[in-house]
């Protein structure tokens, strides 16, 4: 299953009007694929574009934006000293970054935890930590403000920070930078996950940012970090603040959430008429020491395979073919984000909304003496 390819298997069996009717069930109609190339250093670079999915209009301007999303694996064995581990991937993603550039990428995002393997669910302290960096000035903003400034591009940078101004406290959170190579803000994550192997809080609680929407000169983007898209409220904040783009960056395995994968983006999405992407990482990475986990699983050295399959979904649903499950590449998508206010129009949900009344029974729900609304026969 690790370099399954949805793609590729309806290419080999599906005749092509099948095969067109097919893409239609699963991705909608408005999405268009360009020709695909690979770079002189083997990085494959897929190309879509969501611009059908919003109407041109005679009053407005149509607000072209691309995006793209970087999915990747490690590059040194994870017994490595901290300092080469990172430095392979910088040197990794740094071309990467240019690729990007080269073809005009406005806004880019990196994955969860990007310049590190993934290495929190082992539950060891060390020495993992010292990949922990500080937001401003951390080797990995330094290196992304300079590739920022240069290519005109606002870069999503997510890290395992360092807060020294706080007691060394540490967060699993995204860095802004804009385009002119400064930090806009950070944002940290809402969610911490206790399932399986993933038992986060060993390294950082939950974030302290709330759900900051940041304004670009490419549009208005925010960050829902991992495990925060199994929360509709969390994806539901971002837009009520004004999101046109939500960037999920994650680091999830097959035998855990793949069945939910394709869904919750798309789905937030839908329900609150902005453009999602959904970012996960490829590889499997083994780890030193065994470790286990709350799932009665005997001891292992790895967290399981990380299935990529990054992709982009518009407001009204369609969405892009995922990125491959088992090989870095880049996905780059254009999208006109006029397609997050004509979704509100077409279907009212920003209108219909009933906020008022959610805020009413939550405020219930949260008083220690609540009792549900359930309506029992007397």
């Amino acid at each position: 299953m690790e370099s399954f390819n949805l793609e590729e298997t309806l290419e080999k069996y599906l005749p092509e009007v099948e095969l067109k009717k097919a893409k239609a069930h699963l991705y909608g109609t408005g999405w268009r694929e360009r020709q695909p190339f690979v770079t002189d250093f083997g990085l494959k670079i897929k190309l879509c574009s969501l611009i059908a999915t919003a109407r041109e209009e005679s009053s407005n301007l149509r607000r072209i934006v691309q995006v793209g999303l970087i999915q990747h694996s490690i590059v040194l064995p994870t017994d490595k000293p901290v300092i080469e581990q990172r430095n392979a991937i910088y040197n990794k993603i740094e071309k990467y970054i240019q690729s990007a550039g080269s073809n005009n990428v406005n806004i880019l995002c990196l994955q969860e935890a990007w310049p590190m393997p993934f290495a929190f669910c082992t539950r060891e302290k060390f020495p993992w930590v010292e990949f922990a960096e500080d937001a401003l000035t951390g080797p990995s903003t330094v290196l992304l403000s300079k590739l920022a400034k240069m290519y005109n591009m606002v870069i999503i940078s997510p890290i395992l920070e360092r807060d020294s101004t706080h007691g060394d406290t540490l967060w699993n959170t995204c860095v802004i930078i804009d385009t002119d190579g400064q930090v806009l803000g950070k944002h940290r994550k809402n969610h911490i996950p206790r399932v399986g192997d993933f038992n986060e809080s060993t390294y950082y609680m939950e974030g302290d940012t709330g759900h900051p929407v940041f304004e670009t000169k490419f549009g208005k983007i925010a960050v829902n970090i991992c495990y925060g898209r199994h929360h509709p409220m969390n994806w539901a904040m971002f837009g009520i603040n004004g999101a046109e783009i939500v960037f999920n960056p994650s680091a999830t395995v097959g035998a855990l959430s793949e069945p939910l994968w394709p869904i919750e983006a798309r789905c937030a999405a839908i329900a609150n008429s902005y453009f999602t992407c959904a970012i996960n990482r490829v590889g499997t990475e083994i780890f030193p020491n065994e470790f286990t986990s709350g799932n009665g699983e005997p001891a292992h050295k790895d967290f399981g395979h990380f299935y990529g399959s990054s992709y982009v979904t518009a407001p009204d649903g369609t969405r892009t073919p995922s990125l491959s499950r088992d090989k870095d590449e880049l996905l780059i998508v254009e999208m006109d984000l006029n397609a997050c206010r004509q979704t509100k129009d077409h279907w009212g949900f920003r209108m219909t909304q009933r906020l008022n009344l959610y805020a009413e029974s939550l405020t219930k729900a949260i008083d220690p003496d609540f009792k549900p609304q359930i309506v029992r026969k007397k």
